[in-house]
């Protein structure tokens, strides 16, 4: 009896095995795409996407919640249907549009990292404050708390997302920047051994086929190591100009190679 058992987990330990072998390939198969930059970044995408929904449906909302707010401030007064009061429907919407060209034009900026100017951040600052002031001041004239706080959500809100949305962005470009650097180097094929179940070794994929190697953080660092001299002041605009790196991993080798040269980094960008 115990021979015969001993015979059949003989004959069943190779079975289990190559299942076990195929549910290993078939695991580092799927791992390696899940972990392909190009797979990561068609996810980032999708939540890049589902962010900018989110985010644009709260600022619409926020300021369509301070345009009554706006225009009964306007109108100060004004009989019901006067013109002043019909003109002063257009004080809110004449902000929010300039505002909202700002913050569409910094959606395509953020995605690929381009620096905008000091007066974006001006008017988009100075849109905001506008509609903040305009839906507080009767409150804070009158008194009230409850009212200024009232009135103070919303733009305070729309204020919070226009920045933060900005920022968003421009992580989710580092995250697929990232995903590209962090990527496997697929330019080593490891070949079956030679009892592999099928008893033909896989030919090997010739060179000129294989994916190119991704760059590396290491080999930007070296890249601006080898550019470095002491004459100069290590910043992410001058990492960026030696290297070629995106903006948000610019800061990263500016302070790596600062560190090495035992030297802050200047944020001149």
């Amino acid at each position: 009896m115990t021979t015969t058992n001993e015979n059949q987990e003989a004959t069943a330990a190779p079975g289990r095995a190559r299942r076990l072998a195929e549910d290993a390939a078939e695991a580092a198969d799927v791992r390696r795409w899940q972990t392909h930059p190009d797979v990561v970044a068609l996810r980032v995408e999708r939540v890049r996407a589902q962010v900018d929904r989110l985010c644009w449906s709260g600022i619409v909302l926020g300021l369509a919640f301070t345009t009554a707010n706006v225009q009964w401030f306007a109108a100060a007064g004004a009989a019901f249907g006067s013109l002043p009061w019909l003109t002063a429907w257009l004080l809110d919407p004449t902000v929010c549009l300039v505002l909202l060209a700002i913050l569409r034009a910094e959606q395509i900026t953020a995605r690929y990292q381009v620096h905008t100017g000091a007066w974006v951040r001006a008017a988009k600052w100075l849109t905001l404050a506008a509609t903040y002031v305009m839906n507080t001041w009767s409150s804070w004239a009158a008194g009230s708390p409850a009212g200024v706080v009232l009135h103070s959500v919303p733009p305070l809100v729309v204020f919070v997302a226009a920045e933060a949305v900005t920022d968003l962005r421009d992580k989710l470009t580092d995250a697929v920047a990232v995903a590209f650097m962090n990527a496997t180097d697929r330019t080593t094929v490891h070949e079956p051994a030679a009892g592999h179940e099928s008893g033909v070794p896989r030919p090997a994929v010739p060179r000129s086929e294989r994916p190119a190697r991704r760059k590396l953080f290491a080999d930007y660092l070296a890249d601006a190591r080898n550019a470095w001299t002491s004459e100069v002041d290590v910043t992410p605009a001058w990492v960026r100009e030696v290297t070629g790196c995106s903006r948000g991993l610019s800061s990263r080798l500016a302070a790596a190679l600062s560190a090495e040269a035992g030297k802050g980094v200047r944020d001149d960008d």
